[in-house]
């Protein structure tokens, strides 16, 4: 029998997909909603993946058709309007866990499917991105939610990493400044993922309902860096007590 209804984003539930991820850790990443201190997150890549966004939307609403890198993951028609972040959302009748989340966009095939894609901004290192395992979740808990949502059948799911051009050529420096400034260049590379929302994201929700019934912490991953630091903290503060 389930407990009270918790809610978790499909980014989160990645995390138990990860070959080092500490139960007790994520118990307590868990119990506070992930809302832990001193937690910063640079708004820049935020700013980032809006602009690439508008650039693909503007580029499409230019010409009806989307920017030729994205060929590399299929046929597209059109970009696809998502939901707003309220409605995009699932509830697993078996857990009684809100799957909650908002893909960056969601292309229709000429097919008539649908395909979901996140922007990363970061160097491109095909299977060798540490966090890809909770992106492979992310992406198939989108799926869940999109066919929920009537954006079905979704027929694929990928990323597209915007990776930055560091290197200064002299010879064309010239088309890099601004008044003001200078340009960066992004050389976009597609990386279709494993589509199998039903195998990847369902176990893991039982996992999360096995987590989040626990009263008290599981043990913790031996070697757990996080768990170390927090026992520092809190013998810290202990000392500071007596």
């Amino acid at each position: 029998m389930t407990n009270q209804q918790i809610r978790i984003s499909a980014k989160h539930l990645g995390i138990l997909a990860l070959p080092d991820y500490c139960p007790r850790c994520f118990w307590i990443q868990l119990k506070s909603q992930f809302k832990l201190p001193w937690q910063i997150f640079p708004g820049i890549f935020s700013s980032i993946d809006s602009y690439t966004k508008k650039i693909t939307w503007s580029y499409y609403e230019k010409y009806k058709v989307l920017p030729s890198w994205f060929q590399k993951l299929g046929e597209f028609e059109r970009p696809v309007k998502i939901p707003p972040r309220k409605q995009f959302s699932i509830l697993d009748k078996d857990t009684n866990i809100l799957l909650t989340g908002i893909p960056d966009d969601i292309f229709q095939r000429v097919n008539g499917s649908y395909f979901i894609i996140d922007y990363k901004t970061a160097k491109f290192t095909e299977n060798q991105d540490a966090l890809l395992p909770v992106y492979i979740v992310q992406l198939n808990g989108y799926a869940l939610i999109a066919e929920k949502c009537g954006l079905r059948p979704v027929g694929g799911i990928g990323l597209c990493y915007y990776e930055p051009q560091t290197n200064v050529n002299i010879s064309s420096l010239d088309s890099v400044l601004l008044e003001q400034g200078f340009h960066m260049p992004f050389t976009a590379h597609m990386m279709p993922l494993k589509l199998d929302p039903v195998k990847i994201v369902l176990p893991l929700l039982a996992k999360v309902r096995e987590l989040g019934d626990r009263e008290q912490a599981p043990d913790s991953r031996q070697g757990c860096e996080e768990c170390r630091r927090l026992e520092e903290v809190v013998g810290m503060v202990g000392e500071k007590k007596k």
